[in-house]
């Protein structure tokens, strides 16, 4: 039987008992500061520096059920991954991250400590990934479902973003970062991390993730390549995007952007193909280059450019589901 979130942490505070004010005093002290930020919590809205007289902005959404199972994720992995899903999204514009507002939903009886934890996981991701973006504002308010929202912000400095549309006939592709691994990891939690009755459960999800800690991470807390994001673009890469549905289908959005097939190599992709181009939420960094570019560090090639439309791997049209859908999930089944 799956522990509900009460039973996890039974004799926690939790946001009803404490109130928001006393909610925020407690969870502020553990968010990180921006570089950029000019005004930070406390007003009616966050300041920012924008010297670059432009700001890259993104903004995406985890909800309990379709996007993560308390049973599986630690608060500190909620946070963390909050944070990583939209870093990598500013990364692929070619942007530096500078600040993250955050809005949570949670339910009343929400301990105290899991929002502390997921500020942990907040702070924590942008010191490893993004060094100098911090949590400048956000909102709490009540739901039944536990939701985190999180808007993050970029910095071109000066230089233009990197587009899906950029993509030329002849350009090489490459990735930085990983491609189906956290694909596995949730495989696994869907086939070892339940209970007799096939419901998420804690104590098995752990044990999973004891003896497959890599794959199993990759999933609950990703660890997207952030800073390839900016070398990607000094280096001149013509297209850019976060892998986060699956490669096959964010190959297909340059593809279909830039007007031009983009063919995979199958030798590239390591031994389990089809999670490679199906399976997303690894955030790695998929791009184009011009074929005289010099590939920075930490990307490989795994494919080109070619004449035609859609994707294909070596030479035959890849089809079926693609990867990620909010709306039917990934392999008949959400995460």
């Amino acid at each position: 039987m799956t522990e509900s979130l009460e039973e996890r942490q039974p004799h926690a505070d939790t946001v009803h008992d404490v109130h928001e004010l006393a909610v925020l005093d407690r969870i502020f002290p553990l968010l990180p500061v921006a570089d950029s930020q000019l005004l930070g919590p406390g007003d009616d809205a966050a300041v920012l520096a924008a010297p670059d007289g432009r700001f890259v902005v993104t903004t995406d959404m985890m909800v309990h059920g379709p996007d993560f199972r308390l049973a599986w994720s630690q608060p500190h992995d909620l946070g963390w991954k909050a944070a990583a899903s939209n870093l990598a999204d500013v990364a692929a514009m070619g942007a530096r991250p500078t600040g993250l507002v955050v809005a949570i939903a949670a339910t009343p009886d929400t301990p105290v400590s899991m929002l502390e934890g997921i500020s942990a996981g907040l702070r924590d991701a942008c010191a490893l990934l993004a060094p100098g973006c911090g949590v400048v504002g956000g909102d709490m308010s009540v739901s039944d479902t536990l939701t985190l929202a999180v808007t993050a912000f970029g910095d071109l400095e000066g230089r233009p973003p990197v587009l899906r549309s950029g993509a030329r006939v002849g350009d090489v592709v490459a990735l930085a970062g990983n491609a189906g691994v956290a694909a596995a990891g949730l495989r696994l939690l869907f086939d070892e991390g339940v209970d007799v009755s096939g419901n998420p459960d804690p104590v098995a999800a752990a044990a999973v993730r004891a003896r497959e800690p890599r794959l199993v991470g990759a999933q609950l807390a990703p660890t997207p390549p952030i800073s390839s994001g900016v070398d990607a673009a000094v280096a001149g890469a013509t297209a850019m995007l976060d892998v986060s549905d699956g490669l096959a289908l964010d190959a297909a959005r340059i593809a279909r952007a830039s007007g031009v097939c983009v063919d995979l190599h199958r030798s590239t992709l390591g031994e389990d193909v089809e999670s490679a181009l199906r399976g997303g939420e690894d955030h790695a960094l998929l791009a184009t280059f011009g074929p005289d570019a010099t590939l920075p560090a930490g990307f490989r090639v795994i494919g080109s450019v070619r004449a035609g439309t859609g994707v294909s791997l070596d030479g035959e049209a890849v089809g079926g589901v693609l990867g990620w859908d909010p709306y039917v999930g990934w392999d008949g089944r959400t995460g």
